[in-house]
């Protein structure tokens, strides 16, 4: 995080916030967000990314950044030791008015993690585990990309809250976000497996009358 001239630590929300306001039109680029971001840990990445997702009705920027955070949470599983995105993901741009957007709505769904959280069950969080969040949270980043409405806000809160998490080694917060996110997957399994049945079961009658005709 970083610090305000009275010599206060910029909380991550607020160093977004700060970010969108001095935005130009045309906005940054994925990359350039993450080098204001100031930081070089997975949390501050993916939970930046996770923002558009939590916004019910915001349109265009989880598209956007659904990708990228997948590759963000992939490197985590492979144990990378810091974020680096592609030229093809990393040279994505977010105007001006996206980031207004993520700033807003991150305040207001998720301005109350700044003080839930606070460092706690720290071996949930420890370079071990980050493998496995890693994995855990593709997972619920691939969700995003299915093509439903209201499918990016539930895996985009798990994220979010999970990477803030890991952000404040707190451990809760985490175990939040992942139960959260597989409860969202579970959900979407059992309603993709009828749905998958009776598509085989049409594409079956179709063949069948197709052959017979």
């Amino acid at each position: 995080m970083s610090v305000t001239d009275t010599g206060t630590e910029k909380t991550l929300l607020q160093i977004i916030e700060a970010m969108a306001a001095g935005a130009p039109e045309e906005g940054y680029t994925l990359r350039e967000i993450f080098d204001r971001l100031d930081e070089s840990a997975f949390g501050a990445g993916l939970f930046l990314l996770a923002l558009p997702c939590c916004i019910p009705f915001l349109y265009g920027v989880p598209q956007i950044v659904a990708l990228p955070m997948m590759a963000l949470a992939l490197q985590m599983a492979l144990g990378h030791e810091q974020p680096w995105l592609p030229d093809a993901l990393g040279t994505r741009k977010i105007d001006r008015k996206g980031l207004t957007a993520m700033a807003e709505g991150g305040r207001k769904w998720l301005g109350w993690i700044e003080n839930f959280s606070k460092p706690r069950f720290g071996a949930i969080t420890g370079p071990r585990s980050e493998r496995l969040l890693g994995f855990v949270l593709c997972i619920f980043c691939a969700s995003i990309l299915v093509p439903l409405p209201m499918t990016n806000t539930v895996p985009g809160f798990a994220v979010a809250l999970a990477a803030f998490g890991l952000i404040n080694r707190d451990g809760i917060l985490v175990v939040i976000g992942c139960v959260l996110g597989i409860l969202w997957v579970s959900m979407l399994l059992v309603l993709a497996l009828p749905v998958a049945l009776a598509a085989i079961h049409f594409a079956l009658m179709w063949l069948t009358g197709l052959l017979g005709s």
